[in-house]
């Protein structure tokens, strides 16, 4: 081919998402079919978001509001920032992508662990930076004292993942406190806490603290997908000083998040009763797991999410393969670093005592 690529693609590895349900029902002939693959919230949509798009799409041959202002100053009075520290993006994903463009050049260097977020990988090589990755510490949880050990004169961006993905763990407040002592200003802290409003955890650090305290290099991002239901209109959020931020508006695309995101945005964030319910049935809902997994005699990874990263061994392809069969769709995690370990996410009661009477069979077979 005539045409090449930029040299970033060379390493890039594309992220494959969980399967869908249709693909399943597709390729297995299977009609009934769960996915407690993707982390999605199982007990739908935040009511008030509903009706809010609903509305929104009486005028959706509008373009939306470029700058986003209405959600942002909403979730800007939420959290109690201005409306300069508040950005979002067509998921938290997008803003990933504008923080690569806005903060990497050549040759400079990122760091994350080898057990987290792929994406990181991805825009990484894209803006033709190098990755460096950093093994998981006992009890799979990050290392942040392996990426102190990693930061150089090059570094740019440091990913900590919390709680992380696949692996359900936080970092402590006090093993983050230390850790930010080796941070160089120079180096942008991303505090990807898709997950924060399911940790119930003291020991939890706190992230948005650190931008209400004026520090320049730490940014947080957070999600509409998780808690409130809202994974298939793609919302995501960050919160830095303005000047951090200011980059990233440069390199946005015009209309990133669309009208009926916008709209669903503001009312998700005054449904405090679905969100409340939501957290309560994932713990129910965790809390049922571990005592199934025990009794199964897998090992799992203490989760503070709506997942847990449940060891099966060297038979976990073969065992998620077998849970395709029967119409559950679970993630493995080879592509995390962890490929005896299957991803779960944690679904309704039905659905959470159906994966267990089909992860039994799968295993005894």
């Amino acid at each position: 081919m005539s045409l090449r690529p930029q040299r970033g693609l060379d390493s890039i590895q594309s992220y494959v998402p969980g399967k869908p349900i249709g693909e399943v029902k597709r390729e297995l002939g299977v009609d009934d079919v769960i996915k407690l693959a993707s982390n999605e919230n199982p007990f739908g949509v935040s009511p008030k978001a509903l009706v809010a798009m609903r509305a929104a799409l009486e005028t959706v041959n509008i373009y939306p509001d470029g700058s986003s202002y209405d959600v942002r100053l909403a979730i800007a009075k939420h959290f109690g920032f201005e409306l300069d520290q508040v950005a979002v993006g067509n998921g938290a994903d997008d803003l990933l992508l504008e923080l690569s463009m806005a903060y990497l050049d050549d040759g400079d260097e990122v760091i994350a662990s080898r057990s987290s977020f792929p994406i990181y990988d991805i825009y990484t090589s894209a803006m033709r930076a190098k990755m460096i990755k950093t093994p998981l510490a006992p009890g799979y949880r990050l290392d942040l004292n392996a990426m102190a050990r990693a930061i150089t004169t090059r570094t740019r961006i440091v990913y900590v993942c919390n709680p992380n993905n696949p692996t359900g763990t936080i970092v402590t407040a006090r093993e983050f406190d230390r850790f930010l002592k080796a941070l160089p200003d120079d180096a942008l802290l991303v505090l990807d806490e898709a997950y924060s409003e399911m940790v119930d955890s003291p020991d939890f650090p706190d992230g948005l603290g650190l931008v209400r305290q004026g520090r320049r290099n730490v940014i947080v991002l957070r999600t509409f997908s998780k808690v409130y239901g809202l994974a298939g209109i793609r919302l995501g959020y960050g919160f830095a000083h303005c000047d951090t931020l200011a980059p990233l508006f440069k390199v946005k695309p015009a209309f990133t998040v669309n009208s009926v995101a916008q709209a669903a945005g503001i009312a998700a964030l005054e449904d405090e009763e679905f969100m409340q319910f939501t957290v309560t049935e994932n713990r129910k809902g965790r809390e049922f797991l571990y005592g199934e997994l025990r009794r199964l005699g897998l090992e799992y990874a203490e989760s503070h999410t709506n997942f847990i990263l449940v060891k099966i061994g060297p038979r976990a392809i073969d065992v998620q393969k077998k849970l395709l069969t029967r119409g559950i769709i679970v993630r493995p995690c080879g592509g995390y670093d962890l490929a005896e370990f299957l991803r779960i996410s944690i679904g309704t009661g039905d659905e959470n005592r159906r994966l267990i009477a089909s992860l039994g069979e799968a295993l005894r077979t």
